[in-house]
């Protein structure tokens, strides 16, 4: 049988292509007479540029020292992908496990401005930017500013970073902002959630930043201000992506928001690997209510269901039922004893799960 095996990365403790090959390692384990592709994938988060890096010919990395979200110097790379394309990815630059402790206040976007920068300084003529696992709620505002657009308060001073600083917001200069490139600009993102409000950037992500009610009250009246000069439509789904990054890049620069994990995974030809295989293995951190609208998870599924192939999946931990035609699925917390001791040694329990499932004859299906 041919196995494919295409997870996410599960966040903060097992990259995708590491997690791809422990899975690989316990599948053949128990099956070794089985042909096992791999195919790590991500959604715009962390890990995309890995992804694309494997699964594009000709990928370059280009490292790039940039402002991280604390406000020191932190060593980043954005992508260059053939055709004069540049993939930038904001955990990077601006993510939150760049961060000593969270700053929901003062982080700021800065450092992913800089990486495409740095990429429209070496002749980018089209950006894709991942926008999952920021560390700010700054509605973009320090990558803006870091490509030209100046911010100010009633005094016409220069704000501070941070989308703490936005509730003093009175002007947008966007005279100095750098031209978007002429094949334009994409945002990949995981979530659909606006600007503004209880489903939005700072109501629903602001939490796991760090702020607390008073922070989010701050943070969505900068939002709030920010939306009333740059205009658009913050009520567009994925508008609240990153702290308002997607946003504030439609807004000011013309991108365009996209699903991440469907746009990356047709890029590495998700489609067609499932189509060839006879059962598709798929896994992130955490799979819930959400895995299925826009996540990695969501996307191999609907995939193998689409294509009419048996799936099965792995997760740190499973707290929604699992979708028609998924035969089965393991919680690495429960192999392992606990959340802590699975996060401690994912490899393990990753290979030990498939290993699990292969031995399964109705995942198998033998």
């Amino acid at each position: 049988m041919r196995v494919l095996l295409a997870p996410d990365s599960f966040k903060g403790t097992i990259g995708a292509e590491d997690a791809a090959a422990a899975l690989a390692r316990g599948w053949r384990a128990a099956r070794a007479g089985d042909e096992v592709a791999c195919l790590p994938l991500a959604d715009g988060g962390e890990g995309t540029l890995d992804m694309l890096a494997a699964a594009v010919p000709g990928a370059r990395w280009h490292p790039v020292t940039v402002t991280g979200p604390g406000g020191a110097p932190a060593a980043s790379a954005w992508l260059e992908l053939p055709g004069r394309r540049a993939a930038v990815e904001l955990a990077r630059a601006s993510g939150l496990p760049m961060l000593g402790r969270p700053d929901p206040l003062g982080a700021t976007t800065a450092g992913t401005g800089e990486l495409i920068a740095a990429a429209l300084g070496h002749g980018a003529e089209q950006i894709m930017l991942g926008v999952g696992g920021s560390a700010s709620t700054d509605g973009g505002c320090g990558a803006l500013a870091a490509l030209g657009a100046v911010f100010r308060d009633a005094r016409g001073v220069v704000l501070p970073p941070g989308g703490g600083a936005l509730r003093a917001l009175a002007s947008v200069d966007l005279s100095g902002l750098r031209p978007p490139p002429p094949g334009g600009v994409t945002v990949l993102t995981d979530v659909t959630a606006p600007l503004l409000g209880p489903d939005g950037a700072a109501a629903v992500f602001g939490p796991q930043k760090g702020a607390g009610p008073a922070g989010i009250a701050v943070l969505e009246e900068g939002l709030a201000r920010l939306a009333g000069l740059l205009g658009g439509d913050p009520a567009a789904p994925g508008a609240g992506a990153a702290g308002g990054t997607g946003y504030g890049f439609v807004a000011a620069w013309g991108a365009v928001i996209v699903p991440g994990a469907a746009e990356l995974g047709r890029i590495a030809g998700l489609p067609a690997a499932v189509a060839a295989a006879g059962l598709a293995v798929t896994g992130e951190g955490r799979f819930d209510a959400t895995s299925l609208t826009g996540k990695v998870t969501g996307s191999v599924l609907a995939a193998a269901a689409a294509a009419g192939t048996p799936s099965a999946l792995v997760a740190g931990d499973i707290a929604a039922p699992l979708p028609p035609g998924c035969r089965a699925g393991i919680a690495l917390a429960d192999l392992a004893g606990g959340d802590g001791p699975a996060r401690r040694d994912p490899a393990r329990w990753l290979a030990e799960a498939a290993t699990r499932l292969a031995r399964d004859p109705a995942v198998a299906g033998e």
